[in-house]
């Protein structure tokens, strides 16, 4: 996340040691630090309120409006792949001419430097024009992105170079508002930001205060605004869980080598992202295009596989992950293999090319995965749905106790008896992924024309 690297400011008078935190909390620039946070978090949370309202109006627009204007039920199999060329062609200029090239390669995870606020016409534009359209992303990384390039026009540029640190946490505190206005709220998106920045004792404190304040402000103005408008905010949430089982022997034992499988495809996903970002390094502006059509030839065919809606494989997978808890038994088991397979290799395509969040499809592959083996003997629906999210969530971020935190949340009144399962499945996730990951020899390419 931006600014996970940065080092609190430290009291001027603990020069002779580390600095403490009552030190840190009374030092009259902290003290502007935080409210200025907690300002900067009413702007970011209207930029991010109005973002996702657009982004879900275009997406229903696109996916169920259209197709019913042209006299379809819904989407036909073969609607993602002029919708997913129209993505190629209108992102590939913005990746290879504007600043910012339209936000960080989702591939390399939520993190990065601060885009700035040079790069807010890029990554608006790259999202809001590709996302609907079908990109296997989600929103969370444009919406960071957009975060810190808004608490940075806060601040003067002078200033910002006086004072590079103190930009860089009120730049992590506008990427945590926006972030959290998705993740169930301010808790989640500050424990990534803990995790993720690696820090102890009172710089930690010391960060999280920042984000805390100004995600928690901006989360009041968010959800208020959902409700005095009625727009719909595409929040990760699930309206409605699996039964509420308290998992057995059974579920455990069915439940470890199912984790392992869920790292498994997730690490694959992004090798196949990694690979695909080598290849767009040259002739990005070709390649990207042909890339956002391989999309859409995957999940055209899992619409041709399976007769059902291509809308299903396509976008971040919100809305199916939903379904998909509501309704576990509903689904064949062919239909989730192939929504596995499909989306997958979507998702690993759309890693290395495209642009957007790598979380929100990842958690979709693993609940399906998990779902999908919920017929075996002993093991029912909610483990599966419960330690695929769980396991998902783990293995592309990396963060065991932000992705278990995440899964409480969407499992609700359920979270309490999946407790273990979701231990476990964050457990196994993370030493998968450390052991299957291979160590990348060199950077990755620039970007070419």
């Amino acid at each position: 996340m931006p600014g996970t690297s940065a080092q609190a400011p430290r009291a001027a008078s603990d020069e002779a040691g580390p600095p403490t935190l009552r030190g840190l909390l009374l030092t009259s620039g902290y003290v502007r630090l935080l409210v200025l946070c907690a300002l900067v978090g009413v702007p970011v949370a209207l930029a991010a309120f109005f973002f996702v309202s657009l982004q879900h109006e275009l997406q229903h627009w696109v996916w169920h409006t259209l197709p019913e204007d042209l006299g379809y039920g819904r989407a036909p199999w073969w609607w993602p792949l002029p919708a997913l060329l129209l993505a190629g062609l209108i992102l590939a200029p913005v990746i290879t001419r504007l600043p910012g090239k339209g936000g960080h390669l989702p591939v390399l995870g939520l993190g990065g430097a601060p885009l700035g606020p040079s790069a807010l016409p890029g990554v608006a534009l790259a999202a809001l024009a590709t996302l609907p359209l079908g990109v296997v992303l989600g929103p969370e990384a444009p919406l960071m992105a957009m975060g810190s390039g808004l608490a940075l026009l806060a601040v003067r540029s002078a200033k910002r170079a006086a004072e590079p640190q103190r930009a860089l946490i009120l730049a992590t505190a506008g990427s945590t508002t926006a972030i959290s206005t998705i993740l169930g709220g301010p808790v989640v998106a500050v424990l990534l930001v803990i995790e993720a920045a690696g820090l102890g004792g009172p710089q930690l404190v010391a960060l999280v205060l920042p984000c805390l304040i100004a995600s928690g402000v901006g989360g009041l103005v968010f959800t208020g605004f959902g409700s005095w408008t009625g727009l719909s905010i595409g929040a990760l949430r699930l309206p409605e869980v699996p039964p509420d089982t308290a998992p057995d022997v059974g579920d455990f034992l069915w439940g470890i080598p199912m984790a392992v499988l869920i790292a498994v495809i997730i690490t694959v996903g992004r090798r196949l992202g990694r690979l695909t970002a080598g290849w767009t390094g040259r002739q990005t502006a070709v390649r990207t295009v042909l890339c956002a059509l391989a999309v859409g030839v995957c999940i055209t065919a899992y619409a041709l596989i399976t007769g059902r809606s291509p809308e299903e494989a396509a976008l971040s997978g919100q809305a199916t992950i939903a379904d998909l808890a509501a309704h576990p038994h509903a689904w064949p088991v062919g239909a989730l293999v192939a929504l596995v397979a499909c989306k997958g290799l979507a998702w690993g395509i759309s890693l290395g090319a495209l642009r957007g969040g790598p979380i929100f499809p990842a958690v979709l592959l693993g609940s399906a995965a998990g779902v999908a083996c919920s017929g075996l003997p002993g093991f029912g629906a909610t483990a599966g749905f419960t330690i695929g999210t769980a396991t998902a969530t783990a293995a592309v971020t990396g963060l065991p106790v932000s992705s278990a935190v995440l899964t409480v949340l969407l499992m609700g009144s359920d979270a309490h008896s999946q407790m273990p399962l979701i231990v476990v499945g964050v457990v196994v996730a993370v030493i998968v992924r450390e052991l299957a990951t291979r160590p990348e020899a060199a950077p990755l390419p620039p970007i070419g024309r």
